[in-house]
């Protein structure tokens, strides 16, 4: 079907995720996103707390009165569409194409698990109504934005509070060719940093007045490129360094630079620090003379959540919907997870498939979400009302 016809039969959770994906929510827009999460959410009983920060929109539901906290979290923002024109429908018009895909910016990233997540717990509370264990819902409109006053605020806002937040499953595109067939159960660390190295700028036909800081910087740079930072372990690859940016120069071309910049980014494991990382980096820098300051910037720390609890009932839980065992990784980027294990809480990804994440023609499988959905249930299921609670 091109576009939805009102007298199809369509899930909750696709009816809710469609809802969801109409709203342009770019961050940190969220353009009513969160309000039709948290009536749903109150309709089942949940405290809500509303915790906006700056100009982004986040909010803290709990329901049950004891006993370990799960949370689901996730993101009601988008990164933009760019060119509407490039799009095979419109991006906000959501639809189910011929092929049974489900298309709109944000169906994968992430507004399809947020509509699982959401009809996954009012099944289970409307099932089990004094459930034991708390369930929490922390969503936030900044995560693909700075991701300073989403989900960081409302991490140090719970911590302040002394809150508990034993469990955590964040909503991202986790999957790989099938949906569950990775589980994220950690991150790498991100450290970046934008170092300058300081030369004299002169005349190209006059070197010996001038000191060319780019000559300086390449033999350095291929130093640090080929360091070997560690070996990463059974749970992380090894650390990796690589320059992303490199400006220099007046626009003249007959002109020696000053200064040359040179922006840079470790994706390192839990085998070193990033106060190691930086230590060794400088001194690299200084052995190789130059005249240097670094801007750093600690964009999250690795995490990593071993075999237990979450992970036993989140992997049997796709074993039990699904009917195959997911794998284990902590590949990729970094995700809002890294903010939430600082609280001490077990933390995965669980969510759709990844292929088409901030790509024109955003689309996942339509029946994925329902699954998900189930996975979700079913996790709940484990750790509250199979002896773990």
């Amino acid at each position: 079907m091109s576009s939805p016809d009102p007298s199809d039969r369509l899930s909750a959770t696709l009816e809710l995720a469609m809802e969801l994906l109409r709203r342009p929510s770019v961050t940190p827009d969220d353009q009513g996103c969160q309000a039709l999460m948290t009536e749903r959410l109150a309709q089942l009983g949940f405290h809500i707390q509303p915790l906006p920060f700056g100009d982004v929109e986040n909010f803290w539901a709990v329901h049950g009165h004891h006993g370990p906290v799960l949370a689901f979290a996730g993101h009601t923002d988008v990164v933009p569409s760019g060119p509407e024109a490039h799009w095979e429908y419109p991006p906000f018009e959501p639809r189910i194409d011929d092929q049974g895909m489900l298309c709109g910016r944000g169906a994968a990233d992430m507004k399809g698990s947020l509509a699982a997540m959401l009809t996954a717990v009012e099944r289970f509370v409307s099932a089990n109504p004094d459930h034991p264990g708390r369930i929490a819902f922390l969503i936030t409109s900044d995560e693909e934005g700075p991701a300073v006053d989403g989900t960081r605020a409302v991490v140090e806002h719970l911590r302040e509070a002394h809150e508990r937040l034993d469990y955590c499953i964040v909503g991202e595109p986790s999957s790989a060719q099938r949906l569950g067939d990775t589980i994220k159960n950690g991150r790498r660390g991100s450290l970046g940093g934008v170092l300058h190295v300081h030369g004299i700028q002169g005349h190209v036909a006059y070197p010996h007045l001038a000191r060319n800081p780019i000559h300086q910087i390449a033999p350095a740079l291929d130093a640090l490129a080929r360091e070997h930072w560690d070996a990463g372990n059974d749970c992380f690859p090894a650390t990796s360094f690589q320059v992303s940016n490199l400006r220099a120069g007046t626009g003249a071309t007959n002109v020696i630079p000053g200064e040359v910049q040179a922006t840079f980014n470790f994706r390192y494991s839990t085998e070193v620090t990033q106060q190691a990382l930086r230590d060794r980096t400088e001194a690299i820098l200084d052995a190789h003379g130059l005249d240097f300051s670094i801007d750093w910037t600690l964009n999250g720390e690795p995490f990593l959540t071993r075999e237990g609890e979450l992970v036993d009932a989140a992997v049997h839980g796709v074993e039990d919907v699904l009917g195959y065992a997911p794998t284990l990784s902590t590949a990729g980027g970094t995700s809002d997870g890294r903010f939430i294990a600082t609280l001490g809480s077990q933390v995965v990804e669980l969510g759709p498939s990844n292929g088409t994440i901030h790509k024109v023609n955003e689309r996942i499988r339509a029946t994925d979400l329902d699954d998900l959905s189930r996975v979700y249930e079913a996790v709940l299921d484990r750790l509250f009302t199979k002896g773990n609670a």
